[in-house]
């Protein structure tokens, strides 16, 4: 079966089991699934947001200027691989197996990251981080998609948001005192010690929401070989920010067009022609994604660098912009139906462009760190109307039985988008640099801008 069997339309979805538990997504018949999955959600924030804050750090300690972007990329590329894996394995038996496996590559790569001695090491650590984090990424879509009806995904999507808040308040912040007062290194390892904690709450509902899918096809070899090669193509590409030489360019050409052969196995039909329906809804969810965490890993950076503040000060726009998530997902999934899914991501995408526009002036025109702060919080309010309501579109497109391989396509582009982004934009600030000053973070905003105007393009041929 190829991937044009796998993918499915609307009208092919199979129906909900009669026999789901009624009542919203905190009723006590689902209660601990929700509880189990926002807590899973809860841990890849804290992460997230406490890493993003110390990188600057990180890459100081270690002497690792020209790889810092890779930091970020290597686990979003690696990450490929697993929603691959993960989600040929939920399919076919639930997402159980994939989820402890996941949990175990991403506990791993904490600990290779909380000890590496130099940023090679630590590279490697995050690549583990990253394919743990595929693998859960595309379990927890598949569990969603077992447990809760259609009409609650847009709620339980932005419950997942709402999960971030807490690790927004205090994660950077927390993150920038603990490198400031002890090391960097206990952010990974502080990260760690909550594994085990998510582990038993999520559990239970993983084990409930697994079961045999006869109709499931199962996992192709090649299929993992061209996940390899796309992360390695990705990677390749961040490499080269180390590289001054003028072949750079044309090698990087290249390494873009083998990405894409890699690729279209792996995705729908129609992907790169921008097809209408999933296709489109796939682009929109990688072109916003790349330039909210394009733009995102230079915020701290900049702060730090160029307005003089401490992490844990830097890291207070990432809880602003965190916490505007949140809430704007909290009102897309009080909107429900008033507004359609088409209207609501378009909506969240021409916000995520207007604030990378808005960054880039602010950067240009050397504008005080208060307008980075209330831009980024705008930035996160336009994530949060689109994130919930693509997430809602893909599975409603899902056939039951293919979840799996139909939101893994969705992290697929998502985390390749994302990383090629940062990628090239390592590649940029690199360029730059001997500029000095806001050239090179202005090289970086202006790429994130333009990924922006590319998902505008596709959220409006998402259909109504």
């Amino acid at each position: 079966m190829d991937a044009g069997d796998r993918t499915g339309s609307t009208s092919e979805a199979e129906p909900v089991a009669d026999d789901r538990p009624v009542g919203g997504i905190w009723s006590p018949a689902r209660r601990a699934t929700t509880v189990g999955a926002t807590g899973l959600v809860f841990l890849n924030a804290f992460e997230s947001l406490a890493v993003t804050t110390v990188m600057p750090l990180v890459s100081r300690d270690l002497g690792g200027g020209p790889l810092y972007a890779l930091a970020f990329a290597a686990p979003m590329a690696v990450g490929i691989v697993g929603m691959v894996l993960a989600g040929s394995s939920a399919d076919r038996r639930g997402p159980l197996r994939p989820l402890v496996a996941a949990i175990v590559l991403f506990a791993t790569g904490l600990l290779c990251a909380g000890l590496a001695p130099t940023m090679l090491v630590l590279l490697a650590g995050r690549a583990l981080q990253g394919l743990g984090a595929g693998g859960v990424t595309v379990a927890l879509f598949v569990l969603v998609g077992r447990a809760y009806p259609p009409d609650l995904h847009p709620r339980i999507f932005g419950a997942f948001a709402a999960a971030w808040v807490l690790p927004s308040i205090v994660g950077p912040v927390l993150a920038g005192l603990v490198a400031e007062h002890t090391s960097w290194r206990w952010v990974f390892l502080g990260v760690l010690a909550l594994v085990p904690f998510v582990t038993a709450a999520v559990l239970p509902a993983a084990r409930a929401a697994s079961g045999p899918m006869d109709r499931a096809p199962a996992l192709h070899p090649a299929r993992a070989l061209l996940a390899v090669g796309a992360a390695a193509a990705v990677l390749a590409v961040g490499s080269l920010a180390q590289v001054s030489s003028p072949v750079v360019v044309p090698v990087v050409a290249l390494l873009v067009v083998a990405l894409v052969f890699n690729l279209r196995p792996l995705l729908p039909p129609g992907t790169f022609r921008a097809r209408r329906g999933l296709p489109s809804v796939l682009l929109a969810r990688a072109g916003v994604a790349a330039a909210f965490f394009g733009a995102e890993v230079y915020i701290p950076y900049l702060l730090i660098e160029r307005h003089g503040l401490t992490p844990s000060l830097a890291g207070i726009t990432l809880t602003g912009a965190a916490i505007s998530w949140a809430s704007a997902s909290q009102l897309q999934a009080w909107l429900g139906a008033r507004i359609s899914h088409a209207v609501v991501v378009r909506i969240g995408v021409a916000v995520v462009g207007a604030t990378d526009v808005l960054v880039l002036t602010a950067a240009l025109a050397d504008w005080p760190s208060q307008v980075l702060f209330a831009a980024w919080m705008l930035g996160g309010a336009g994530m949060g109307f689109a994130f919930p309501r693509i997430s809602t579109l893909v599975l409603s497109l899902a056939p039951e039985s293919q979840r799996g391989f139909t939101t893994s396509a969705m992290s697929i582009v998502e985390a390749v988008a994302a990383s090629l982004t940062l990628a090239v934009s390592g590649l940029v600030f690199a360029a730059l640099a001997p500029a000095g000053g806001v050239v090179p973070f202005a090289g970086s905003f202006a790429l994130a801008t333009l990924t922006a105007a590319a998902a505008l393009l596709f959220a409006l041929r998402i259909r109504r």
